[in-house]
């Protein structure tokens, strides 16, 4: 050993494990976080995935494969520095480098995709498959019937519980051609009935009042910020999180691999 005295080795091996274990623990906290992001709690999916780019979603599953993997690794880790044992050491090495190149791509995945969601891409998405009917004339793939179905009735959960309408307000159903217009008129559905005021029961507080734009009979704010925003949020807090383990993790791995080369064939 290269350490000047026994007392100098043992602490240095017992700071190892001990950054080991706050790799495990931070591993379980990414498993946490990204299983939170993976069952949409607000059922939000549908909506990204209608967009034709849900990759924070494949960000959240290999932040959680990496935060599975760390944990294992880790803990194995603290074993193979206790007993000294080389191979085991070596094996701890490899495997933390590969699972570090993992977390980087989802880490980078996760922090760039959350800026993709801009309102205009909602607002694309929701012109073009809210109240979109399913052909008749040709069989539907799952896919079509996935996206057309659950682009609605997200919508429609999404106004009716957050008091919403549109992406920026009643307007867009009115000032863009979509789907919605052509299936109804500008007179009888100028914006989806869930924009309107309910009561306490579902039943629309005053119909009339709604149809011609009157507060508060109208939804006016619109619905960016309620479905953007959980997004943004759990995109940003996997991808700092997962920055924050690999700053920790880069230096422990650089203190292991002192401890393997001073450790005797």
């Amino acid at each position: 050993m290269a350490f000047k005295s026994d007392k100098g080795f043992r602490c240095f091996q017992a700071f190892l494990t001990w950054g080991n274990f706050v790799i495990a623990c931070c591993g379980l906290a990414l498993m946490a976080m990204c299983i939170f992001f993976i069952v949409d709690r607000d059922r939000l999916y549908v909506l990204v995935y209608a967009t034709g780019n849900d990759s924070i979603w494949r960000a959240a599953w290999i932040g959680l494969f990496t935060g599975f993997a760390l944990f294992c690794t880790s803990v194995m880790g603290m074993y193979a520095i206790l007993k000294a044992k080389r191979k085991l050491i070596l094996a701890y090495i490899i495997l933390m480098i590969i699972i570090f190149a993992f977390e980087v791509a989802s880490a980078i995945t996760a922090a760039t995709h959350k800026d993709w969601f801009v309102p205009n891409l909602f607002l694309k998405q929701m012109l073009e498959n809210y109240n979109k009917p399913l052909p008749e004339d040709l069989p539907s793939t799952q896919d079509e019937i996935y996206r057309t179905t659950g682009v609605t009735d997200a919508w429609n959960r999404v106004m009716t519980q957050k008091q919403c309408c549109g992406v920026y307000g009643p307007q867009d159903w009115v000032k863009y051609n979509s789907q919605f217009r052509q299936q109804n008129s500008d007179s009888e559905y100028p914006w989806p009935r869930q924009c309107c005021q309910q009561d306490e029961v579902g039943d629309i507080v005053h119909i009339n009042a709604c149809k011609i734009g009157v507060e508060p009979y109208v939804f006016t704010r619109g619905c960016y910020d309620y479905i953007a925003g959980p997004l943004i949020r759990q995109g940003l807090a996997v991808s700092w999180f997962g920055f924050a383990i690999l700053c920790w993790t880069f230096f422990v791995v650089v203190g292991v691999m002192f401890y393997y080369t001073q450790l005797e064939s």
